[in-house]
């Protein structure tokens, strides 16, 4: 058996031609490019194309795995914190068949686990897949520039009521639901866009996680031109941000800001993001006059605002789930909001669907990401290495919040950023790893080889 099935694709005899950053970078194109709402014909929404090359990515792991010559060496703590998720959803799984299901709940259980192997395709390739820090700033400038495209998109949406989405097909795929409408929000006439995501909710959040990877870029480019791009790209994702019209969103930005802040940022760089920050706001407050204030309106009014009542009041009957099947829950993704109610809390959800187990497996993900992420930031030797750490972190303490907010696993584009951004996690832990037989992540390489980690950069 040859070594091209190894994600990291490197051996000391062949150049590489295509590895797991580049296919990755594919998944990222696909995710952000193409409306959420577009699959492959006759499947759901777990056909999207991003999502069939994530499941592809799973099978492409595991085969790696069944041969010594093709495992990447040495420990990695993520694909413990992975197969605790798998079987947490598995064990629910099987909760929920012996509880008995109709036929539309056992669907949706199907389903549920479908997507959990795609998002653990997409989180195991990219925490062994990628093989130095060229090709994950190769994978992290393939996410910025996904992203601002969405931003462009919403830009188009919000300033021309005109959604180019409906355009953005690909032969042979079709939409399983037509993209997110224009939503109007407050009394200003300002309506809410969603880019290429299905939700306003989604897509500001997804646009807040990349912020500080497009401040990352705009900080450590190569060139003066390559910084000054990536700032005004930078600038472009927070200006996106409250044309979403979501508290979510704002929430988002300044908790990721908050960590950075505290974690990753010079006295300099604070005083920077502050001026540029006012100036993205002053710009926002003359070319869209009332949509700030419609924001401001929204958290000045947070405790009458009828979608928090209804949430609360969701409460009592999460309760009464919770309590006749607290350890495994009934069944992942089998609270389905046609025959049930939306919940808009993804612990919550979690909670009631694959109970506490179910729960303690999804915080121990986001907890390993940290440390692992923690643990990189202390090993690194460079700027720059600190402060992707501090952004890697800055996810999942997002990710953490925001699912207290909105269902946010239920969509797959926030879903499949976190999955990159935790897969990410496990590359820099790796790639920092003292030991070289570690850190270049191949069978093929030797403690001799130089190039494969973040020290040797």
């Amino acid at each position: 058996m040859s070594g091209g099935l190894d994600p990291s694709l490197i051996t000391a005899r062949r150049p590489v031609r295509l590895d797991g950053a580049s296919v990755v970078g594919v998944l990222i194109v696909a995710l952000y490019a193409l409306p959420a709402t577009l699959i492959v014909p006759g499947l759901t929404y777990a056909g999207r194309p991003a999502l069939v090359l994530a499941l592809g990515l799973f099978a492409w792991w595991v085969l790696a795995r069944l041969s010594p010559r093709l495992v990447s060496p040495g420990p990695q703590p993520l694909r413990w914190a992975a197969l605790a998720l798998l079987a947490s959803v598995l064990l629910s799984y099987v909760a929920g068949l012996l509880r008995g299901l109709p036929a539309v709940e056992a669907n949706a259980q199907n389903f549920t686990v479908l997507v959990t192997l795609e998002i653990l395709g997409l989180v195991l390739v990219t925490a062994d897949g990628i093989r130095d820090l060229d090709r994950l700033r190769s994978v992290l400038r393939v996410f910025v520039w996904s992203a601002a495209f969405v931003a462009v998109v919403a830009f188009i949406q919000s300033t021309f009521a005109f959604d180019l989405s409906h355009f953005l097909v690909l032969p042979g795929l079709e939409f399983k639901a037509d993209p997110a409408d224009f939503q109007l929000r407050g009394d200003g006439g300002h309506f809410r866009v969603a880019g290429t995501t299905t939700h306003y909710i989604e897509f500001s959040t997804v646009m807040a996680l990349a912020v500080p990877f497009a401040i990352h870029l705009a900080l450590f480019a190569p060139t003066p031109r390559g910084r000054r791009v990536y700032l005004a790209v930078s600038m472009g994702l927070v200006a996106v941000i409250p044309l979403a019209i979501s508290r979510t969103g704002v929430v988002a930005l300044a908790a990721a800001g908050a960590v950075m802040f505290c974690l990753a940022w010079t006295w300099r760089v604070r005083y920077h993001v502050a001026v540029l920050g006012s100036a993205v706001l002053l710009a926002l407050f003359v070319l869209r006059p009332g949509l700030l204030g419609t924001l401001a309106a929204m958290f000045r009014w947070f405790g009458a605002d009828p979608s928090i009542e209804g949430r609360t009041s969701d409460y009592q009957r999460v309760g009464y789930w919770f309590a006749q099947r607290p350890l495994l829950g009934r069944g992942p993704g089998t609270l389905i909001p046609d025959l049930y109610l939306f919940l808009d809390n993804q612990w919550l959800y979690t909670l009631v669907t694959q109970g506490i187990v179910g729960v303690l497996a999804l915080a121990a993900l986001h907890l390993t990401c940290v440390a692992l992420a923690s643990l990189a930031m202390r090993r690194a030797r460079g700027a720059e290495e600190r402060h992707l750490c501090a952004a890697l972190i800055a996810v999942q303490v997002v990710a953490v919040l925001v699912a207290a907010t909105f269902d946010s696993l239920s969509f797959t584009t926030f879903t499949f950023t976190l999955a990159l951004m935790s897969g990410l996690c496990g590359a820099v832990w790796r790639l920092t790893h003292p030991r070289a037989r570690v850190s270049t992540g191949s069978p093929y390489r030797t403690e001799g080889v130089r190039g494969g980690s973040l020290h040797n950069e």
